[in-house]
């Protein structure tokens, strides 16, 4: 699936790390990385050398827990028009889904941006709308935006589940369940935090980062330049994405994260409550924060299983298990049975692996 020169290039590069004599496990937090070793053979390629990559919490769909999916399907089946990202509809929860509700007659409807969900609540004035936000750094400074247009409906409202990368990060260290060597950091998420952002990592736990690209040649040269840190003794952050990453981000989009959000504790899926690590609106944004305009109808939330019994999701998201050891994988979970997020998301570890990798051990 290389190109001839790109085939040369990655054996240029696989030759250096090998001659490194450097044995480790590095983990990435970013689904689209996923995509790419597990659809370029990446993963067996790097093995060949010594090197294992571990897939981290880097679906938001998937990190999102099934609280926060019950909370939607709830606003839903109570009257609410909810609008959702397509992945995140299909997510099973011991509630249902949003599609389920959606058959039973809820008004459930899949956008494309937040700007979809603000114009149909624009016309439909007399209804309450609420557009559940997910997503890491990268999509949070877009749900801001309506909020400070003069004209954003009184009918619409916020339910965040947006997330932040370092507390996620801090967490699985702190947990010490698995032994991370290095970080390859999400490239799409440094375009908005800059690379300062990932700097205390390698300053309190030693551990050097790479902000890498999504090519297969990225990955690969990244892998290099910890492999690099590595035999030079070396732990930095590095910045293999330099065609769009800089050191300071996009400050305008940071500033609007800043003004709109304030860090609150919260779980994700497999993990413990991380401190910090949410985004909940700010006071002022009060009148469209689905959890204040709704807290009544939010208190009817039944409370709901956090996985499917047999559901490896959580184990799979802290980098503990790859998704084809989980018992249910491509047998009881498909993407045509999903019994948790990672295997709906396109940009989920089970799917990834069940459609571009073997579907069994």
């Amino acid at each position: 699936m290389f190109k001839y020169r790109d085939e040369q290039t990655a054996k240029k590069i696989l030759d250096g790390i090998k001659a490194m004599g450097v044995e480790a496990k590095f983990m990435h937090i970013c689904g689209t990385h996923q995509d790419t070793i597990v659809r370029f053979g990446l993963e067996q390629m790097l093995n060949d050398v010594g090197i294992e990559i571990a897939q981290g919490p880097g679906c938001p769909v998937c990190v999102t827990t099934s609280k926060e999916i019950a909370d939607a399907i709830t606003l839903a089946r109570n009257g609410v028009t909810v609008t959702a990202f397509g992945d995140l509809m299909r997510v099973p929860t011991t509630a249902g889904s949003l599609f389920s509700a959606k058959s039973e007659g809820a008004d459930v409807r899949i956008v494309y941006s937040i700007d979809d969900a603000v114009e149909m609540a624009r016309a439909q004035p007399d209804k309450p709308l609420v557009f559940v936000g997910v997503g890491f750094e990268t999509t949070a400074p877009s749900t801001c935006v309506p909020l400070y247009k003069d004209n954003c409906p009184e009918n619409f409202s916020i339910y965040s589940c947006h997330r932040i990368c370092p507390p996620v990060l801090k967490t699985i260290f702190d947990l010490g369940e698995s032994k991370i060597n290095g970080l390859i950091e999400p490239g799409h998420v440094a375009v908005v935090t800059g690379t300062h952002m990932f700097e205390p990592f390698s300053e309190i736990y030693k551990v050097p980062q790479v902000v890498s690209g999504f090519e297969p040649l990225d990955l690969l040269m990244s892998v290099y330049m910890l492999c690099k840190q590595i035999k030079e003794g070396r732990a930095e952050v590095e910045n293999e994405y330099t065609r769009l990453v800089r050191p300071e981000g996009n400050p305008k989009a940071m500033k609007l994260i800043e003004d709109t959000f304030t860090p609150v504790d919260r779980h994700w899926r497999g993990f413990p409550v991380v401190p910090k690590s949410a985004l909940a609106l700010k006071p002022e944004f009060a009148d469209h924060d689905a959890t204040k305009v709704h807290e009544d109808i939010l208190r009817l939330t039944p409370e709901v299983d956090d996985e499917a019994r047999g559901c490896k999701c959580g184990d799979v998201l802290r980098g503990i298990i790859r998704s084809e050891q989980c018992p249910m994988f491509g047998k009881v979970c498909k993407p045509t049975n999903p019994m948790g997020p990672c295997m709906v998301s396109a940009e989920g570890n089970c799917s990834i692996a069940y459609r571009l990798g073997n579907k069994r051990l």
